[in-house]
């Protein structure tokens, strides 16, 4: 079947870019397929399953049978998508060439210990991963233009469903549907005054040379994500993930320098700027977070108990009332609902911490807890209302309750039928060529039967 590997395209091309940054490659190379004017490399495939079992990444049977596969089917949307013209944004590759660039100097630690690793300088690298992630694009657009007509009818659904052997039917534990409104107390202004005392203290003396940065930060941060690595940081001045105020402050600093007490989001900083080229640079940060009061707490619990007065009298939806209140950054442009591993809006207990399965307990669907104080997995103390949608027993899956399921892997199915039928009809009009080496796997048995040229 061509399609054997197109769902796992997308898990595969994660490490199987990560050979660009790995050094002293040892397979001996080769063309070992082709698709047009497209090739591949032994080194691409065996250097791709070196990498991922550096990264404990978990590697199908015959990891390189898959991997070939992937590749022809990757060449030939790419060739399609020339043919017809796809457009490319070189903008959109320049983020992604910044992105995975990015994720490497913090992977490694800097951009000097990245090229030390891998012998070459960001340039390279960044040359070395350009087309890669073009084809990826471009295979992934034509992909997506395949299929972008694939409806599915409720029917459709249900036949899907009657098809499958009822005892290969899932079972579901219990699942919920749930939404909060988080607050943050914050603390009093004597208390983040001294804390911030604290760090202008810490700042002197490393500007008069009594106590490295490092030290301080790993004696004294909050931070556990930077703590061992003394404070350190890679970052970027785009990234969107760092708080606004940090960012700015940190890319205000000289080589050397140490900022005044930032405050952002997650408390206060001192900064100190490491080594900077252009949009990138190196930093090293002490975080304290003034310490909440139990008063601090009262007070967020009375906020939030009148803004459930107001949802439970109608006069603001629970929606509006996310928007207008939560702090939680990280559920607020999504009506404050918790999503499950999968990405949906079903979650089970085991995904959520101990003080929110005790909320629970005693709601019911359609009810909001009272506010209940709580600690995030930062340690942070905050408050919360929870709100319980929906809440299914644990039970076989059928069409009733798992509708919505059964209908996106019902029309996955139908994508992968739709592109099926298009490989088909398209690789006939491909020159291939399959080596040898590779013509045992029966992933690529389709291709070797339209191969013109596959080596005896």
């Amino acid at each position: 079947m061509f399609l054997k590997t197109l769902s796992i395209i997308a898990a595969i091309a994660v490490f199987s870019g990560s050979a660009y940054a790995q050094p002293k490659k040892v397979i001996a190379d080769k063309i070992v397929a082709q698709v047009g004017d497209k090739i591949i490399l032994r080194s691409d495939i065996y250097n791709s399953i070196l990498d991922a079992q550096r990264e404990g990444v978990p590697l199908p049977p015959n990891p390189e049978c898959v991997l070939v596969e992937r590749a022809l089917i990757e060449k030939a949307l790419v060739l399609q998508a020339q043919k017809d013209s796809l457009p490319m944004s070189e903008e959109d590759v320049e983020a992604e060439l910044d992105n995975r660039i990015r994720g490497f100097i913090m992977k490694y630690g800097s951009k000097e210990v990245l090229e030390e690793v891998a012998g070459k300088s960001i340039y390279q690298l960044k040359e070395d991963f350009r087309e890669p992630i073009k084809e990826q694009k471009l295979s992934m657009q034509m992909r997506n233009k395949i299929v972008e007509s694939v409806k599915i009818t409720p029917n459709e659904v249900r036949d899907y469903f009657d098809k499958i052997p009822k005892d290969s039917l899932a079972f579901y534990e219990s699942e919920l549907e749930i939404s909060e409104i988080v607050v943050y107390p914050k603390a009093n202004r004597d208390v983040e005054s001294y804390v911030t005392r604290e760090l202008n203290d810490w700042k002197k003396q490393v500007e008069d040379g009594t106590k490295k940065f490092e030290q301080l930060a790993k004696s004294y941060t909050e931070d556990p994500g930077s703590k061992e690595a003394g404070g350190q940081y890679s970052i970027n001045k785009n990234d969107k993930f760092w708080d606004p105020a940090f960012i700015s402050a940190a890319f205000k600093l000289k080589e050397g320098q140490v900022s005044p007490v930032v405050k952002s989001k997650f408390g206060l900083h001192i900064i100190q700027m490491v080594s900077r080229s252009g949009d990138d640079a190196v930093i090293r940060h002490i975080l304290r977070i003034p310490p909440v009061t139990d008063e601090e707490v009262k007070d967020a619990v009375v906020k939030l108990d009148s803004v459930r007065s107001k949802i439970i009298a109608g006069s603001i939806g629970f929606g509006e009332a996310v928007n207008k209140y939560s702090e939680d950054e990280s559920s607020k442009f999504s009506g404050g609902r918790k999503q499950g591993r999968d990405g949906s809006s079903f979650v089970t207990i085991d995904q959520l911490d101990k003080d929110l399965v005790l909320a629970l307990k005693d709601l019911k669907p359609g009810q909001y807890s009272k506010p209940i104080a709580y600690a995030d997995e930062r340690g942070k103390k905050a408050v919360r209302i929870v709100y319980l949608q929906t809440r299914t027993e644990p039970h076989r899956e059928n069409i009733k309750d798992d509708y919505s399921k059964i209908s996106q892997r019902a029309v996955e199915q139908k994508k992968n039928d739709v592109l099926e039928k298009w490989f088909k009809s398209h690789i006939p009009n491909y020159y291939i060529t399959i080596d040898k080496e590779f013509a045992g796997c029966s992933s690529v048995k389709d291709w070797l039967g339209n191969s013109v040229a596959a080596n005896p």
